[in-house]
């Protein structure tokens, strides 16, 4: 079982205060996870590139910090703050930061 941030119950915790930037590749912290979902810190070095994947899961994307492109199904998305993303399972997607990048993942089952 992984360890997380917080307790699965009522907490909180401020993210821009958790982000850690490596000097190089990625840093991801798991803040909650229960039998659905799960909720993970992610900061990336500037630089650093995720070659195509998919995953069986559901997944959203929140950038808090940076900027980057992320490629899903084929189409470049600009990374900056604010910006949300939801991918369905299954989506081939890449990832490449071209400043440090910080971004909160969802991932969440599937319907059927």
């Amino acid at each position: 079982m992984s360890t997380t941030l917080l307790p699965l119950r009522s907490s909180s915790t401020q993210l821009r205060a958790n982000i850690e930037y490596p000097q190089a590749g990625v840093l991801s912290k798991v803040l909650v996870k229960d039998s659905c979902c799960q909720y993970t810190l992610f900061c990336l070095a500037a630089g650093t590139e995720i070659s195509e994947h998919t995953s069986t899961r559901n997944a959203t994307v929140n950038v808090l910090d940076g900027k980057g492109i992320l490629t899903l199904e084929g189409q470049d998305i600009v990374l900056e703050p604010g910006v949300f993303i939801f991918m369905p399972a299954n989506a081939p997607h890449a990832l490449k930061a071209q400043e440090n990048l910080a971004f909160l993942l969802t991932l969440s089952e599937k319907n059927g």
